[in-house]
């Protein structure tokens, strides 16, 4: 698991690559509403495709009140997907085109779980993804190309806004770790 320390130092570093800028620079930006909602369909996909993983995570440690956190997101998660599709009035989503190439803005990377990983930290992790995928829609509102899609993307931004704060509310119940949380008396051997 990288450490949110040095997950801040590289987003201080590239503060761009930390709000997935990279996945929708100048020429990426999304230039209808139909763009705008494939890429956050497929964000959210990706999003509750992770939050199950989590999810799994946890189970397998028998927490099951972050289990049960991250088994709700990903299906809120699947819910907005699902939202966005009727809005459109499709029954799938468009494959997505340049914009949605690099990583999620709101997918966890899945090396950034650790066996020893407490509630606190799967948190932390979600809470961290929330956040950047309300900078990201949020940083497309600010360049987006119409009224239209400026609308679109404070929308999809305040929903993610409403997940950081479900998340901040977990988190004020949920023991912090003590500083040698990762300290294993029984670490696994791997044998060849």
């Amino acid at each position: 698991m990288t450490p949110p320390e040095r997950r801040d130092t590289e987003a201080r570093a590239n503060p761009e690559a930390a709000v997935g800028v990279d996945a929708v620079g100048a020429t990426a930006t999304p230039a209808s509403l139909a763009e705008l909602l494939t890429l956050a369909v497929h964000m959210e996909r990706d999003a509750a495709a992770r939050y199950a993983e989590l999810a799994d995570a946890m189970e397998t440690h028998n927490n099951r009140e972050v289990t049960e956190l991250f088994r709700r997101m990903s299906v809120i998660e699947l819910g907005h997907a699902q939202a966005l599709l009727s809005e459109m009035g499709w029954s799938d989503a468009p494959q997505p085109g340049h914009a949605a190439a690099a990583e999620s803005p709101e997918a966890p990377p899945v090396d950034a779980l650790h066996y020893l990983m407490q509630p606190y930290h799967a948190l932390e992790l979600a809470l961290e993804f929330e956040v950047r995928a309300e900078r990201f829609f949020d940083r497309l509102a600010g360049v987006a190309r119409s009224p239209e899609l400026r609308e679109a993307a404070l929308a999809l931004r305040d929903e993610e806004r409403a997940h950081v704060e479900l998340i901040r509310s977990w988190m004020e119940r949920v023991e912090r770790p003590l500083p040698n949380w990762s300290d294993d008396p029984d670490p696994p051997r791997y044998t060849e």
